[in-house]
């Protein structure tokens, strides 16, 4: 199906629009802009009261104002650099309109002597007496009725200012259709939400600025409208994997037997159902999408191998993919025990392989000599075959982005996806970024996991703080010093490591201290941290590089340098780190006096919880969804109008809608079914409509 022609005026070409040419296309370009159907979405994020008042008498500093006014006196300045002032008297004040830098002639044609004029613009005070500098609007009484009461404020670029932009505006919406109703009746009904052409009326000519709160009707119908086309395409590509025949992965439970013999400890409640979860999606016909989502500390390492050995006991291979190479190895040496207590061949492919090596391994991999491989991106590479993978488990996806998952699981037939993150994730998050798959989620830590004393300390009390770290080194421990985010650049962060390594080595000695950043080659970055694990080196100063999967259970003191810096969930994530042995640990977090009123916030929060989704909801909270998950979350969705934050609740219902309405049309080809496919035509979702049989 093309997309419907009611649409079609939406896609032309921006230059049709009032007040576009070939040159202020190009500045529309650096807003995302490039057709009319993109400034429907633009939404303005504020609104400016431009009704008429009496007087500028009592308004509010700084407020704009539209009144109509006398023009008295002109004074030109006496010279270039003062500006130009004409007197006006409204009903109950005097008061002179400026100009820096005017054309005289343009002044005078705009404001003549004893004519009436409306002026609408910033009210300000100047040696005592009202002021308006360059006017918003100069108007005659015919032009003012059809300035409108409120005007919205949109998002701009150099080059394109509020009139062009809003006559702009204008013009898409005289193209904007009035498109059958793709919402269920009663829903819409109950929700006293407006129809879509009204909506997006209203969100370009707001009465007033409650119009732009999430909680108008207009607001809400259009980021529902949003989400439902999200969690629709979601619901699409998943029934379209499923519709993908995968395989009957049944194992005879005898490696995972041996494994849970070898093991020291009993598995969490926890860890037993996401366990038979996975189980039960790999013994079934279709194809396994899930999440398997662990706070720090949960045991995922050992949730996944169950599900790899349940791979090779059904006569597979699996793979586990991580983002960085550090994190490939330390899965490596956390799985390596595992796999030798169940009795299975594992072995590690990273870009650093020698040819030789790799050369061995592909070979190995090929013939099914190899059971288990774990790598970095290396393993998506053309020459990388398995005799028969069975499953792939993806380790801190969002690192990676869908389409790179999609890559992994194409490297066999119907091959069973598990997807691990660390980062506890709110509901409506999850929903946004993994709303295709299954989740499981670890909410319960091991037994014998050790409590984190979280203690706040000021960057004043630095020498303190050293001189503690001194003597807990002296008694043998083991301490993380993770130093600040400088700026987006690994270069200064490096910069900041390398100073701080420099100024422990003085107090503490040369070889009590290693150093890894992201700057550093592979190899060093291993042998650094490699000293660290075996206890030659008793600090290892860092930046985030060791965010994710560093595992040191002797390890248990954690500082964070200018900890005001980070993110909450970044700081849980370094937090856990540590507490992962038998002794008690501290995470000491320094802060840079005065802490600004969000960051005190986040910082106490860490303080006074260890609940890693509590702690992501509060971030969510505090940072908004985009910054949520890093620079780095390349699957999580924008959005126009709807905000994962305050539309969260939207978000879950979408998500129920998109399935019910799959399951009573799943080829969208009914009455209802035929208004979506227009949405997603309209929400630039044309990828969904591909996975539909008829599409």
């Amino acid at each position: 199906m093309a997309r419907p022609e009611i649409l079609w005026p939406l896609y032309g070409d921006l230059v049709k629009l009032p007040g576009i040419g070939a040159k202020t296309a190009k500045l529309y370009e650096k807003l995302g802009v490039t057709r009319p159907r993109d400034l429907l979405f633009l939404a303005p994020h504020n609104v400016i009261d431009r009704r008429p008042r009496p007087s500028l008498a009592g308004a509010n500093l700084g407020e704009v104002a539209t009144v109509e006014a006398l023009i008295g006196t002109h004074y030109p300045p006496s010279a270039r650099v003062r500006p130009y002032r004409v007197t006006m008297q409204d009903e109950g004040a005097e008061f002179i309109v400026t100009f820096f830098h005017a054309r005289y002639d343009w002044v005078r044609r705009s404001l003549p002597t004893g004519q009436r004029r409306y002026v609408s613009g910033k009210v300000e005070i100047f040696d005592g007496v009202l002021q308006m500098t360059h006017p918003d609007h100069i108007m005659s009484a015919a032009e003012a009725e059809t300035l409108p009461p409120f005007e919205p404020v949109y998002p701009l670029t150099a080059g394109i200012g509020q009139r062009q932009m809003a006559k702009a505006v204008g013009g898409a919406l005289e193209l904007a259709p009035d498109p059958p109703e793709w919402l269920d009746g009663p829903f819409l009904a109950q929700r006293k939400w407006p129809s879509w052409r009204e909506a997006i009326e209203t969100l370009h000519k707001p009465e007033g600025r409650e119009a732009l709160s999430p909680a108008a009707p207009s607001r809400q119908r259009l980021a529902y409208d949003e989400l439902l086309a999200h969690q629709l395409t979601l619901a699409l590509a998943r029934a379209r994997m499923k519709r993908g025949k995968g395989q009957v992965s049944k194992g005879d439970g005898a490696l995972r037997a041996k494994l849970l013999a070898a093991l020291p400890y009993k598995p969490t409640n926890a860890q037993t159902r996401a366990e038979s979860e996975i189980a039960g999606d790999l013994a079934a016909p279709v194809r396994m999408l899930r999440l398997l989502q662990g706070d720090v500390g949960a045991g995922k390492t050992l949730v996944a191998m169950m599900a790899l050995l349940t791979a090779v006991e059904a006569g597979g291979q699996g793979a586990l993919m991580a983002p960085t190479e550090i994190l490939a190895r330390q899965h490596y040496a956390s799985l390596s025990p595992l796999a030798e207590a169940a009795g299975v061949k594992l072995a590690i492919l990273t870009g650093r392989a020698k040819a030789a090596e790799r050369r061995s391994i592909l070979s190995d991999l090929k013939a099914g000599d190899i059971d288990i491989l774990v790598g970095t991106h290396a393993l998506f590479s053309a020459d990388v075959e398995f005799r028969e993978l069975r499953l792939a488990v993806v380790d801190e996806q969002h690192r990676f982005g869908v389409k790179q998952r999609m890559e992994l699981s194409a490297k066999g037939q119907g091959v069973d996806v598990l997807i691990m993150t660390a980062t506890p994730i709110p509901r409506s998050l999850a929903l946004a970024s993994f709303g295709d798959m299954d989740i499981s989620i670890l909410d319960e830590k091991p037994p014998g996991r050790q409590p984190i004393t979280t203690r706040l300390v000021s960057m004043g009390r630095y020498d303190d703080v050293v001189e503690r770290l001194k003597g807990a080194v002296a008694g043998g421990k083991r301490a993380y010093w993770v130093c600040p985010l400088v700026e987006e650049s690994e270069v200064s962060d490096m910069t900041a490591a390398e100073d701080r390594a420099r100024v422990l080595r003085m107090t503490l000695g040369d070889d009590d201290v290693a150093l890894v950043h992201g700057q550093m080659a592979p190899e060093d970055k291993d042998a650094a941290m490699a000293r660290f694990q075996a206890g030659e080196a008793q600090v290892l100063v860092a930046t985030t590089v060791i965010e994710v999967g560093v595992d040191v259970p002797e390890a248990t003191i954690m500082v964070v340098e200018q900890a005001e810096r980070f993110g909450l969930a970044q700081l849980h994530q370094l937090r856990g780190r540590v507490g992962r042995g038998t002794e008690a640990s501290t995470c000491l977090l320094m802060y840079r006096a005065p802490l600004g009123k969000t960051a005190e916030a986040r910082l106490t929060t860490l303080r006074d919880s260890d609940d890693g989704f509590k702690i992501a909801e509060e971030d969510l909270k505090l940072r908004g969804a985009g910054d949520l998950l890093g620079v780095q979350q390349s699957g999580l969705p924008t959005f126009a109008i709807a905000d994962l934050e305050s539309d969260g609740d939207l978000m879950r219902i979408a998500q129920d809608d998109a399935r019910l309405i799959l399951e009573t049309e799943p080829e969208l080809d009914g009455k209802r079914g035929t208004a979506l496919r227009v949405l997603l035509y309209l929400q630039d979702r044309d990828a969904a409509i591909q996975y539909l049989g008829g599409g």
